[in-house]
């Protein structure tokens, strides 16, 4: 910062400002409202992109900063179909103060991440989220009979790369971007995907996913159904993972994952019955079991 300090308060000053946006996926994108294009950290930061920011309204304190970017879609910068695939979801943003005659010389004004984005008449406006808003996530375990994890995830260990909880397809129907039939794929017991992930390993859709709705078995063919169509529908040849789903009841930790030992549940929690019961005369009233 002290160079930026030294060049701030010799008068004239030969500022500009950059940000850059770095997807879940590696994609890293930068932008700048200079004439030139600039290089530091890795990125060129485009000059010509469409894309601009309103002023950061930074505060002090834990209260969330927030800001917008706004631009024309762009095939070079960010296009429709990459926003509309999600790509852009929680992607991170940083943005600089930056010397253009000498980039080494910048300060980092704002650091987050995009939140909702809107597109309308070929533009698009995004939400820009400080560091804060990750404060006011819900923390803590909730008590309740379903597991909390997420399958796979650390807390539930499940390997979900055994042969038993995955399958690698190809497509080779689909309808409405969300009903996939395959012919010869029975090799899984009914129902046994749903809950689970369907994700897009190749094509036009490659790196998106979705929550399976229906997992039916007739004869020897499948259907797979989706709670929500793909944003970029995936054509026929394209290659998918199919993960296993769990109903998150210890009966399914127990029995179709042998996992019993992670569960993240509550399962023998007494019912509301339970709660809202009151000593009778009919019944039997010597503190044994109710069982």
């Amino acid at each position: 910062m002290s160079g930026l300090e030294a060049h701030l308060t010799q008068g004239p000053t030969t500022l500009c400002r950059a940000w850059a946006i770095l997807r879940r996926d590696g994609v890293r994108l930068g932008f700048t409202d200079h004439d030139q294009d600039l290089t530091f950290e890795g990125i060129t930061f485009k000059a010509s992109s469409g894309v601009t920011a309103k002023a950061l309204q930074q505060s002090t304190g834990l209260s969330v900063d927030n800001s917008e970017a706004f631009g024309a879609l762009s095939s070079t910068a960010l296009s429709e179909p990459d926003i509309l695939a999600g790509r852009y979801d929680g992607a991170e943003v940083i943005a600089w103060l930056v010397n253009w005659v000498d980039p080494s010389v910048r300060y980092v004004q704002f650091r987050g991440a995009l939140g909702e984005i809107e597109r309308a008449g070929g533009s698009f406006r995004a939400e820009l989220r400080g560091l804060a808003e990750r404060l006011n996530q819900p923390q803590g375990r909730v008590y309740q009979r379903q597991c909390a994890a997420v399958l796979g995830d650390a807390s539930c260990r499940v390997d979900l790369q055994q042969p038993l909880f995955h399958a690698e397809r190809m497509i080779e129907d689909v309808q409405d971007g969300r009903i996939f039939r395959f012919d010869v794929f029975n090799s899984f017991s009914d129902r046994w995907f749903e809950g689970g992930r369907f994700r897009v390993q190749s094509g036009a859709g490659a790196g998106l996913s979705g929550v399976i709705k229906n997992d039916r078995v007739s004869g020897s063919a499948r259907t797979i159904e989706l709670w929500q169509r793909f944003s970029v529908e995936p054509a026929v040849g394209d290659t998918v993972m199919i993960e296993a789903g769990c109903d998150k009841t210890a009966t399914s930790c127990r029995l179709k994952f042998a996992n019993f030992l992670n569960f993240r549940g509550f399962p023998h929690m007494p019912g509301e019955d339970w709660l809202m019961a009151y000593p009778s005369r009919d019944s039997r009233n010597d503190g044994g079991s109710l069982q």
